[in-house]
């Protein structure tokens, strides 16, 4: 019988409740890629089961404790589980979209699954999570209120590499033959499943596009790093005089100036291609000044190797926004890098607003929305800070 055997630093490591254990805290044992396995401590006690990866040095990850194998409606269960805290917050209309399940957060390691509309679209990152899909997708299209027109695979990450697992992209149900269009608040947006970044679109930063839209009305508004403009166009649906997005990426631009058509806002927002750090210091050159900026940049450090030069990065990204903001104007900036802690983040800002010779406030520090939990026993699912700020 397949089954891993921990050491007793393992074991001790398991107490803490994280559920993921790394290869070296491994004394042996035997199976097969992505199988469930009982977890055994050194003297032979099975203390739970978890899910194999022969590649990762996250070699098992955890699913239950105790002996007793998690069953099919073990696994059920915890799908309806991850379903009813979306219903909680509303996050179930089949207009909108929402994450439905993220990844070991909600039990599921290794997978997860976004929903555009009637439309999913999976991301598998690990070798368990490949080799459940297909009973896990089961398991959505029996708990969902409704039925899902099309289910798309998207496992085209690169930290699949780690598990070594190949890049895959097919669609499993239905047919998706272009932009998906979903509703965030009064915003219509279009997604692209198949080209957009992650499984299409950032849902995380939903509520906190929500709530930085509160500090645009009849201001001028400068997005960097903008993307696809939900920051932007939730600005401008909440009555900003104008809003300016920086953004490199074309496709990304095509799809946010087709929004902008789409919710009657095209008159006030404006998409440039740019360098955004190079936009934003030529910008403060030219003395412009704005009510509100927004900064959500990608990763800075997608590792603790990358963590001492991601302080350079966020220093200087928040000093050139801090130069642009009018006094009593305000600064939401963000950072989805897991390795920057909070205090860091908050850190590298304030140090970003005494070069810049500005005051900060902190107003409030936000995470990610409800349906990418923070699990407290995975405090690698706590990556997401945005930090809203006034700027004097």
């Amino acid at each position: 019988m397949s089954k891993m055997t921990l050491t007793g630093k393992g074991r001790r490591w398991l107490t803490t409740g994280h559920p993921w254990v790394y290869s070296d805290d491994l004394a042996g044992g035997e199976a097969e890629a992505g199988e469930l396995v009982p977890v055994e401590d050194p003297s032979g006690k099975v203390v739970g089961w978890g899910l194999f990866s022969g590649h990762s040095k996250i070699a098992v990850r955890m699913v239950s404790k105790g002996e007793v194998q998690p069953t099919r409606d073990f696994w059920a269960a915890r799908m309806a589980a991850a379903l009813a805290r979306r219903e909680e917050h509303g996050l179930l209309d089949p207009e909108g979209a929402c994450r439905l399940v993220s990844g070991d957060a909600d039990g599921f390691p290794g997978m997860v699954i976004d929903r555009y509309g009637t439309t999913a679209v999976l991301q598998s990152g690990a070798q368990g999570s490949d080799r459940m899909r297909d009973f896990i997708v089961e398991l959505l299209e029996e708990a969902l209120p409704y039925e899902l027109t099309a289910v798309v695979d998207r496992s085209d990450s690169s930290v699949r590499k780690h598990e070594g697992l190949e890049p895959r992209t097919e669609t499993l149900k239905g047919e998706v033959t272009g932009p998906i269009l979903v509703r965030e608040g009064q915003v219509e947006y279009e997604v692209d499943v198949f080209q957009g970044h992650k499984t299409g679109a950032y849902l995380d930063q939903r509520d906190n596009r929500l709530r930085a839209a509160q500090y645009a009305k009849d201001e001028d508004v400068l997005d960097a790093f903008s993307y696809d403009g939900l920051f932007a166009l939730q600005a401008a649906m909440a009555g900003a005089k104008s809003v300016t997005c920086l953004e490199q990426n074309a496709h990304a631009r095509e799809r946010l100036l087709a929004s902008a058509e789409r919710n009657g806002v095209a008159d006030r927002i404006t998409a440039i291609k740019a360098n955004c750090m190079q936009e934003l210091r030529d910008r403060a050159d030219k003395k412009e000044v704005y009510g509100l900026v927004i900064v959500d940049p990608p990763a800075f450090a997608r590792s603790r190797k990358e963590a001492s030069g991601a302080e350079r990065g966020y220093v200087e990204l928040n000093r050139r926004a801090a130069d642009l903001i009018r006094p009593g104007g305000h600064l939401v900036s963000a950072s989805c890098s897991y390795n920057v802690r909070s205090q860091d983040f908050t850190q590298y800002i304030t140090k970003g607003a005494a070069l810049a010779g500005r005051e900060m406030r902190l107003v409030e520090m936000r995470g990610a929305s409800p349906d990418h939990p923070y699990l407290l026993s995975l405090p690698e699912s706590h990556y997401l800070k945005c930090a809203f700020l006034r700027v004097d």
